[in-house]
């Protein structure tokens, strides 16, 4: 199972790359959790200064932009 995070807090793009995520992961048919980390001290743990960030599996995969749910399931395939 997929574990994917959004860093943000909960800005408009922030749920734009959420739903990207969720469209993405559902097109590949993989199980996987989805959370929304809205906590900021949380955002350093991570090393992400620029949000919206995308985490697959623990390993930020993007930070400060929203991708689209095709450039998503490249990452997550």
């Amino acid at each position: 199972m997929k574990e994917i995070k959004i860093l943000g807090p909960g800005c408009r793009r922030c749920e734009q790359l959420a739903a990207s995520a969720k469209e993405a992961a559902d097109q590949l048919g993989i199980e996987y959790e989805l959370e929304k980390v809205k906590d900021v001290a949380k955002f350093a743990d991570y090393g992400v200064m620029m949000t919206p960030g995308l985490v697959v599996d623990g390993e930020v995969k993007s930070q400060g932009k929203v991708l689209s749910s095709d450039e998503i399931k490249a990452l997550l395939a």
